[in-house]
């Protein structure tokens, strides 16, 4: 499995498994397969709401718990220094664990100066390896860094083929954050997977599309976490190490940016207020 260091030494996968919108019932299957089957990153969230079935499938594993990368992260609600402190030891009860390798913030809103404070200390009192952020445009990312001693380690953003973010993904590598795609495959979106370039490289290489656009983000430096409940694509997703992209395709696949999400900017008022306002608890 490919790993980068991050900006505090420690190291994690380039490939791993994300849980979002996997259902609680099906996650603690899903992860357990996908440990079995060589992945070592798994990615939760205290808004997913399975964390609980992360940490029981990685204690049915049978893999070490330090051999296993877990990544989760606070929510909206509970920014801010208490509420984050509060919010970081309900996740670790949930997912039955002393530490979390990795904790995001998810959204840049609200107290993220008072959550950082807090999740600064936690990296100290051994809670948390490595702190990063989620969602967040680079003038959030250097407001944060303008205001604190550590540089976020990761910030995992939108990034797929349709909107490659080359902009944010240099201004991250400038300063040593390390970029994590969300939505690889753009959620299926613009009938990605029979994408006439895509199809052709696929071809080329005889692998999948999805093959072929996480081996794509791996060689621009980014981190993936593809998602799926059937485990023959779970197994194909982490079949990315054995060929290597030319820079015409690299090339190729640059030219299908459009430079627009497709799902949500998190600049616009209305978005902003929505998730400001959704409650993972009372």
């Amino acid at each position: 499995m490919k790993t980068a260091t991050l900006n505090n030494g420690i190291t994690m996968p380039m490939l791993g498994f994300g849980v979002y919108q996997i259902a609680p019932e099906q996650t603690e299957a899903a992860v357990i397969g996908a440990l079995q089957n060589g992945y070592r990153l798994i990615d939760t969230a205290a808004a997913y709401m399975n964390e609980e079935a992360v940490g029981r499938a990685v204690k049915q594993s049978g893999v070490p718990r330090d051999d296993v990368f877990i990544t989760t992260k606070l929510w909206v609600q509970d920014a801010g220094e208490a509420a984050a402190a509060k919010a970081l030891d309900v996740s670790l009860q949930k997912l039955g664990l002393d530490y979390v390798d990795l904790y995001l913030i998810h959204q840049p809103y609200g107290d993220i100066h008072g959550a950082w404070r807090t999740m600064e200390a936690a990296v100290k009192a051994g809670k948390i390896r490595a702190i990063g952020v989620s969602n967040f445009h680079p003038d959030r990312v250097a407001d944060l860094i303008a205001h604190h001693d550590t540089v976020p380690a990761v910030n995992q953003i939108e990034l797929h083929p349709f909107y490659q973010r080359e902009t944010e993904v240099a201004f991250h590598r400038e300063h040593g954050i390390l970029t994590q795609s969300w939505a690889s495959f753009a959620e299926g979106q613009n009938d990605i997977f029979k994408h006439p370039v895509l199809s052709a490289i696929a071809a080329e290489h005889g692998k999948s599309v999805a093959q072929v656009i996480l081996r794509w983000l791996n060689q621009r430096g980014v981190a993936v976490i593809p998602k799926s409940v059937t485990p023959a694509r779970v197994i194909e997703n982490a079949q990315i190490f054995d060929f290597e992209l030319s820079a015409q395709e690299m090339a190729q696949i640059a030219a299908l940016d459009t430079g627009k999400s497709l799902f949500f900017d998190h600049r616009d008022p209305e978005r902003v207020k929505w998730l400001s306002g959704m409650k993972i608890h009372d």
